[in-house]
């Protein structure tokens, strides 16, 4: 039997469902290095998928539910549905159908190339979000902006070289590359697209009739090579999902430049999260962009 703690969830996740949902069963589920995730399963056979941190992490949750919501009204990209959330006194959660995954294949990274080229085209009012939200557990500033560079400059590199600083750690000639970032950007002017925000590929996935899906985002509206930049930093999506994408949304010729720019902010970020030799990753790509510039 589960823990009695399970009981706040099974009311949350009876209640929204409409159905009683009493739980017969849990195993953990690996991969998180943020919040604990579960498996739940109940005596009427349904599955759900549990998320769980601490109180202070609610918002978070929240505005992953926001973001899981605002993807799949869409209809693009395939997300899983989000079920409930809330707290229970020790600890926040998040609730979402459980998506058996099964064998990905050629055909699956196509349709996710499609597809999430689709989900970029949809042209958004301004770059930002309705709320600010996480990467990881770093608070993720989204503060409405009508300029692509001076948002990117500010609420994304900014933020991270300061929190950074904080941690006693220091990059050469930051400041240097603020200052010419509009240089990055001559001739290209991105429109707003809603983007996952963390799409590396443990955050992408294919269930069990082949249709790809995607999770955990860390969303808001920006430039849509953000996006793709990231999937190139751990690797896990192969030349069909490229090819896919720009068939249906070709990337501008400067991609490959900005791809260095737009990982910097996820080297810096995993920086902050766990140390290590992401520092002189991110150092390496900050000398490798100032040399760039004429």
């Amino acid at each position: 039997m589960p823990p009695t703690s399970f009981s706040s969830f099974a009311e949350a996740i009876s209640k929204t469902t409409g159905s009683v949902f009493d739980p017969s069963g849990s195993s953990s589920i690996g991969g998180g290095c943020i919040s604990q995730a579960t498996r739940i399963t109940g005596t009427d056979g349904r599955s759900f998928f549990l998320k769980q941190n601490d109180l202070s992490f609610h918002d978070f949750f929240e505005a992953e539910a926001d973001a899981l919501k605002e993807i799949k009204a869409t209809s693009t990209v395939t997300v899983p549905d989000v079920i409930a959330y809330g707290t229970t006194g020790k600890s926040s959660f998040l609730v979402l159908a459980f998506m058996e995954e099964g064998p990905d294949s050629s055909a699956s990274q196509s349709e996710l190339g499609v597809q999430l080229a689709r989900l970029h085209k949809i042209d958004q009012p301004f770059f930002g979000w309705h709320r600010d939200n996480c990467i990881g557990a770093t608070p993720q500033p989204n503060p409405r902006c009508e300029d692509w560079v001076s948002f990117y400059a500010s609420n994304r590199l900014a933020h991270q070289f300061d929190l950074a600083r904080r941690k006693g750690q220091s990059f050469q000639r930051s400041s240097e590359l603020l200052e010419n970032l509009p240089a990055f950007f001559e001739g290209y002017s991105p429109h707003p697209s809603l983007l996952h925000g963390d799409l590396w590929g443990g955050n992408a996935a294919v269930d069990k009739q082949g249709t790809p899906f995607i999770y955990d985002p860390a969303s808001y509206y920006g430039d849509r090579e953000t996006d793709l930049a990231f999937t190139y930093m751990f690797g896990g999506f192969s030349s069909s999902f490229y090819q896919a994408y720009d068939s249906v949304y070709p990337l501008d010729p400067g991609f490959k430049f900005r791809k260095i720019l737009y990982n910097l902010y996820h080297e810096l970020n995993h920086y902050n999260l766990f140390g290590g030799g992401y520092a002189s990753c991110a150092q390496s790509s900050i000398e490798r962009l100032l040399h760039q510039i004429p």
